[in-house]
């Protein structure tokens, strides 16, 4: 089964899927004390969200992933909220989100800190994966973690072996945030399998922002899913280049290794939203049914392989096996 905000759900259930999406992104100490610049409004942006929830839908896509974790602005009530009024379903993560280092309460809890022993983000993923989230009772169905251009760097390195460890007991699948372009996702594998991760449960998050395939080939081959998950970003890969990279792995029998996702959000206060639309303007919900699924086809790419990235892929990947 598969743990999603409305309870568990049996993997062919899942439709079609969209495997990095968030619904918001926010930052609670501005949200809470400077509502007036971070902009956040509850009573105007949790309805916005359930309207382009319920487009999403209507559009084909019965799940997404929402790996919104600590660092992004979890909190689940919201999102329970938003999943009562839609029929789609929402799969939340554990983890935490850092491009280098640890939040205060944690730099001084856990090994190698002043006051040492066993690292609490272990339990605390667990704990959200086994229990549920605080008082919610919804249960994550992911772990979440991330490298970014800086590296393995002492606070990202205890982060990806929390993550190893609670995916070893409990058989939750990993998903990553990468920066494709200094080829993280090969630093993130080699951190994994030290720790005995089966390489085949670990999405490799934004490997769609480079078009450098023979280090797509490279992690594909280890045996973890390529997440081609940023379409709409063209700030850092141009549409025409993300849609080549995929038709090129398809060609080369990859679809087997690749999950499709646009990274969107219904709300994200890092950039003003009159901004990010003039900038970014194909970075939504839509972009994937309504520019890349025919883009794709238009590129000889088989409804099959389609089917793979959006249906058979996730299911596989979402579906927990067992702790070892």
């Amino acid at each position: 089964m598969v743990d999603t905000v409305r309870g568990e759900v049996a993997p062919g259930a899942l439709g079609k899927v969209l495997m990095h999406e968030h619904i918001f992104v926010l930052s609670p100490e501005f949200v809470a004390n400077y509502p007036e610049h971070d902009g956040f409004d509850e009573l105007v942006h949790v309805p916005e969200a359930i309207e382009k929830l319920r487009a999403l839908k209507a559009a084909g896509i019965d799940t997404i992933v929402d790996p919104t974790v600590i660092g992004l602005g979890r909190y689940i009530p919201r999102v329970q909220k938003i999943a009562a009024e839609v029929d789609l379903n929402i799969v939340v993560a554990t983890g935490l989100y850092t491009y280098n280092e640890l939040p205060h309460y944690l730099s001084l809890r856990g090994p190698g800190t002043m006051l040492g022993g066993d690292d609490p983000m272990v339990a605390m993923f667990v704990g959200d994966l086994t229990d549920g989230i605080a008082d919610t009772g919804v249960k994550a169905g992911v772990l979440k973690c991330a490298t970014d251009e800086p590296g393995v760097t002492p606070g990202v390195e205890r982060v990806l072996r929390a993550v190893a460890k609670a995916h070893r007991e409990t058989g939750a699948p990993i998903m990553t945030h990468t920066h494709a372009g200094t080829r993280r996702g090969l630093e993130q594998q080699d951190v994994f399998e030290s720790e005995g991760v089966d390489l085949a449960r670990v999405l490799i998050g934004h490997s769609g922002d480079t078009t450098d395939l023979d280090y797509l080939t490279a992690l594909a081959d280890r045996g973890s899913l390529l997440g081609m998950d940023r379409f709409g970003i063209d700030s850092f890969l141009p549409f025409e280049d993300r849609v080549a990279t995929v038709a090129a792995l398809c060609e080369r029998g990859y679809a087997g290794s690749m999950v499709l996702s646009q990274d969107a959000s219904c709300y994200m206060d890092w950039l003003e939203a009159p901004v990010r639309e003039a900038v970014l303007p194909n970075w939504h919900y839509l972009h994937i049914t309504e520019d890349v699924l025919p883009a794709l086809r238009a590129r000889g790419v088989a409804e099959s392989d389609l089917t793979k990235m959006l249906v058979d892929n996730p299911q596989r990947f979402l579906t927990r096996g067992s702790g070892y």
